[in-house]
């Protein structure tokens, strides 16, 4: 998922938010942050925070329990996180740069041999 946010230009990280608990982190670049998915739950959702205080959040996206990755990463891109209650622009954005993925030469070693 964070590579094929990354490959749009979506600053996207692996969140670890617990043992076996594992979300997407999208650095927003003014300080905040939005953590998608780390509550184990069916919907797709997020929490916006800023130096760990919660100031703002994603709703629940209707129908998104039944999203594959393609739909999931659209659904992230075409966020708006510029109100406390976030917003679902209409259309997906054009992709910008891409960015590499994450992990670099120690990849491998990251995901535990699983990566080719």
């Amino acid at each position: 998922m964070t590579d094929a946010l990354r490959a749009r230009g979506v600053d996207a990280h692996v969140a670890h938010a617990g043992v076996y608990v594992f979300g997407v982190r999208i650095v927003l670049g003014d300080g905040r942050e939005a953590i998608w998915d780390a509550d184990d739950t069916a919907g797709l959702e997020a929490n916006v925070l800023q130096d760990g205080d919660l100031v703002g959040f994603v709703p629940v996206i209707e129908g998104s329990e039944d999203f594959d990755d393609t739909q999931t990463v659209a659904a992230i891109a075409r966020t708006e996180y510029d109100r406390p209650v976030a917003q679902q622009r209409a259309t997906v954005p054009a992709a910008s740069n891409p960015l590499p993925p994450e992990g670099g030469v120690f990849r491998r070693f990251i995901g535990g041999f699983r990566d080719r």
